[in-house]
């Protein structure tokens, strides 16, 4: 027995090596990447960025037509996607906990949480823009909130399903109705747990570049109407990463610094509101 305890502690010592080794090699990488897009697309931020729009080849301009596009798209997709992830997730949690269409729908809903989004973006092509005959922005909202559902249903039902039974049991004591209890009782234990998941579904659809390229396409310039191609931070940073141009090149990281910050600013939030629940 003496002899195994060494062997033992030596196999812990060498796993818990590895282990850190990983991680240090992950968080390098990850440091290496986040300092590059900082040294890189802070010098290219000015006050033209957000107040001009993307220039031709060759010249000097901004990044606000693909701003407004990138939040206009992004929020009609979660204004779409958060009623039906929020009373899917309702469902699944409250009404159908033990039926077979709960298992059904939490299985496709799976598939689409993991399903790449350039698949949803053909979906959508197929199914609103080829039919319309153009490209379109309420295309992209449509394709991004297709990937809100599943992050909001998963995070709904996972929220309630915390939520203690006698809560419910105190509020159907006193006789009010089911709907009541959900809204009043379950929603307002779940909030901050449900707000997260929606936080993370913004920051998810907010680099989607994919299935914008196959829905609303791009703009180079000012556009409002949602039935025709608008632009989108996301598609027009690949389109200038991608060009020979020096100015565009520039813009495309200062772009790619915006949407990183941004998601980390929801990142950072998402947490906050979870630690402050578990808290």
């Amino acid at each position: 027995m003496a002899t195994i305890y060494p062997r033992r502690k030596a196999l812990n010592g060498l796993m818990m090596g590895l282990c850190i080794a990983a991680a240090a090699i992950g968080l390098a990488w990850l440091a290496l990447i986040l300092g590059a897009l900082i040294y890189k697309g802070l010098a290219g931020v000015n006050l033209a960025v957000f107040t001009e729009m993307t220039p031709p080849p060759g010249a000097a301009g901004g990044l606000l037509n693909a701003i407004f596009g990138s939040v206009v798209v992004t929020i009609i997709a979660v204004i779409i996607g958060t009623p039906i992830g929020i009373l899917a997730g309702t469902y699944m949690a409250e009404y159908g906990r033990f039926s077979k269409l709960t298992v059904v729908v939490r299985f496709i809903n799976d598939i689409l949480l993991s399903a790449p989004s350039i698949i949803i973006g053909l979906f959508i092509y197929e199914l609103i823009v080829r039919p319309m005959g153009h490209f379109s922005g309420i295309a992209g909202s449509v394709a991004l909130a297709m990937l809100v559902i599943p992050v909001v249903v998963r995070t709904t039902e996972d929220m309630l399903n915390l939520v203690p039974n006698a809560l419910r049991e105190a509020g159907t004591a006193i006789g009010a109705p089911r709907w009541i209890v959900i809204r009043s009782v379950g929603y307002r234990a779940a909030l901050s747990g449900i707000v997260t998941g929606i936080l993370l579904a913004i920051a998810r659809i907010s680099g989607e570049t994919a299935p914008l390229l196959f829905t609303a396409l791009n703009n180079q310039f000012w556009s409002s109407n949602l039935n025709a191609p608008i632009a989108s931070l996301p598609v027009t940073i690949f389109q200038f990463a991608l060009s020979p141009y020096q100015e565009w090149q520039q813009l495309a990281w200062t772009g790619a610094l915006i949407i990183t910050l941004t998601v980390l600013t929801l990142s950072i939030v998402a947490r906050s509101l979870t630690g402050r629940k578990e808290g």
